[in-house]
């Protein structure tokens, strides 16, 4: 079984450089709902049975490109790792500060942020297992930060990850495969 884990294409979002903790939330929103840049793709063919999307429009859309007009598997379970203030306050602080501290407190689990890092694995391991139960060749449309942590569990659940990264620019992507043993009929 072989899996492709596509990152979204480019998002048509400006980001400004501070915030105040309500506009950040503001804008977080604003991103998850923004289309995306048209842009070529450098995927590897693969005959995908199964074409899963996130439930945010940019993997949709980008899996369209990709793609063409399919049938796609929408599900939450591969949605982006939501992201929010860590705090409130009405002073703009800068937008690495946002980003850095409210992924750290969901590295530590800390229920300000809407979804824990535990949560996430949790949601991860059910759709490795959704990917399993498959056992066909599929490809996946999802988020640069929510593969992080696909990959690290298809790696535990016994697949071999190639193309493996530290950052996932928009329009990457990972192939991960593992043997299916069949099944022989006497």
């Amino acid at each position: 079984m072989k899996v492709i884990i596509i990152r979204h294409g480019t998002v048509d979002y400006e980001w400004e450089r501070a915030y105040s903790s309500g506009e950040f939330d503001r804008a977080c929103d604003r991103y998850d709902k923004a289309p995306i840049i048209r842009m070529s793709y450098d995927i590897p063919f693969i005959n995908a049975q199964q074409i899963y999307v996130s439930a945010l429009p940019r993997t949709q859309d980008t899996a369209k490109e990709i793609f063409g007009n399919k049938d796609f598997i929408c599900t939450e379970l591969i949605n982006e790792v939501p992201l929010g203030s860590s705090f409130n306050c009405k002073i703009k602080l800068p937008l690495w500060f946002w980003n850095i501290t409210g992924r750290l407190q969901w590295f530590l689990n800390i229920k300000r942020q809407v979804e824990s890092r535990k949560e996430t694995r949790s949601r991860v391991r059910k759709f490795v297992e959704l990917l399993n139960a498959a056992g066909c060749d599929s490809a996946v449309v999802t988020h640069g930060f929510y593969m992080h942590t696909l990959v690290k569990e298809m790696q535990k659940a016994g697949f071999r990850i190639t193309k493996s990264m530290r950052n996932y620019k928009n329009g990457d992507y990972v192939v991960a495969e593992k043997y299916v043993a069949r099944r022989w009929k006497f």
